[in-house]
Formats: C-alpha cells, sequence, structure tokens
C-alpha cells in the first residue's frame, strides 16, 4: 500500500538520508520526492512510500519524526501514478483532447497537483454552474461561488458560508485559478481544487497551479 506523507524538515545535508532510513526501519520504500516548498532553512517535501499491507500508517509518522527536526504535516493514501514531468504530460493530454479540452484538464488534474478533486466552475446568474469536474469531485453540488471572477490563483477559506456543509465537515481545503480571462484581467470560470482534511495549500502549489490555468487557458482561447 502506498502513502503521501507531506513532512517538514530541516533544509541541512543529511535530512533525507536519515529520514529515508529510520522509513526503512519499518519496512517503507519511497517510491517518489518532492519538494513543494523551501525557505530560510527548512524545506517541505511530499514523499510517496510504500508499506506491506498490514502495516500502520502511525508506523510511518513515528519513524519520520525521530529524525530531529522532521515533523509529518499530513500522511494519506495514495493512489495516483508516478510519473515525471507531470505537468508536461498534464498540457499534452489537454492539448490533444480536443473538444474535451476542459475535462481532460480535471481528470488529470488530481494527480498532477496531489488533490483529491477537480472541477471547472463558472457564475451564471446569481449562482455558480459545475461544467466539468473530476471523478472523485463531491457529489454535493456548489450552490455559491462569490469569490468569482477571479484575477488570480488563491486559496480560498473552506470555513467560508459559501461552502457546502458536506465539504467542511470533512475539512476540505481549497484552492482556485481563473480561466480564460478577458482585458480586465478576471474570468468567469476557474478551476477548482479540494483536499479534503488537508494539508493546506501551500504558496509554492498555488503558484504551480496559476503556471497551469494559464498555459491552459491559452490553448482554449
Amino acid at each position: 500500500m502506498s502513502y503521501l506523507l507531506r513532512v517538514h524538515l530541516q533544509d541541512r545535508p543529511g535530512s533525507l538520508g536519515l529520514l529515508a532510513m529510520s522509513l526503512g526501519s519499518v519496512g517503507a520504500d519511497i517510491l517518489s520526492l518532492d519538494v513543494v516548498e523551501r525557505g530560510d532553512g527548512y524545506a517541505i517535501d511530499d514523499v510517496v512510500v510504500e508499506v506491506p499491507r498490514t502495516s500502520l500508517p502511525d508506523t510511518l509518522i513515528t519513524a519520520s519524526e525521530k529524525v530531529d527536526g522532521v515533523t509529518v504535516e499530513s500522511i494519506r493514501p495514495y493512489t495516483g501514478v508516478l510519473e515525471t514531468h507531470r505537468e508536461l504530460e498534464l498540457i499534452d493530454h489537454v492539448a490533444s483532447a480536443g473538444a474535451q479540452r476542459l475535462q481532460a484538464l480535471v481528470d488529470n488534474t488530481p494527480r498532477v497537483l496531489r488533490v483529491s478533486w477537480s472541477m471547472i466552475v463558472a457564475r451564471s446568474g446569481g449562482g455558480v454552474l459545475q461544467l466539468f469536474a473530476s471523478p472523485a469531485a463531491p457529489e454535493t453540488p456548489l450552490q455559491q461561488a462569490d469569490w468569482l471572477p477571479l484575477a488570480a490563483p488563491t486559496e480560498l477559506d473552506g470555513s467560508a458560508d459559501w461552502v457546502p456543509q458536506t465539504w467542511r465537515d470533512i475539512d476540505t481545503r481549497l484552492a482556485a485559478s481563473p480561466i480564460g480571462g478577458g482585458e480586465s484581467g478576471t474570468a468567469e470560470k476557474a478551476l477548482l481544487l479540494g483536499r479534503p482534511g488537508g494539508p493546506e495549500f501551500l504558496p509554492a502549489e498555488i503558484a504551480r497551479l496559476g503556471y497551469l490555468t494559464r498555459i491552459v487557458s491559452t490553448l482554449i482561447a
């Protein structure tokens, strides 16, 4: 079974090696590692590990935090396909999807940005219309989106009144980025991402989301 750990660790030589050794001591194999964000003296990494089905996720947390300076921010099962150059492959999928480009975008975004679901929403009168959604998108529909139109990628307040109660109940972290846009620089449509239970979206992830949607916007123009 595979898990995705988001770890906060001191950015110093040998930290990753010590983490790998500690995880290995409980039978975990590291399948991939992505640096999500790096700051002054620290790094935040997404680590995908594989463990025997009989292993408990708590053992991964304990093993990781035995390393000085390491904190596990979140852990969740991981079922995505491990691929390199994920952003480039997503853009290729979208470019070759013809009239289904936006559906291809929401279908492929979750594995690229490591979220649970994605959807494209648009303003419709006084409410909001869901145009496209990934397979794991919540069944409870979105009724409002007072943050539209949107000018730039941003993390959204998952506890706001416009968020459906069922989304709030499972602590869904949300982020969105405009799709398209006119001369004003704002867009009536947006790509909305959901990550139930966290972790929160980091600035580097919001930046990646913005890069992707800007490129996609040129493809569908």
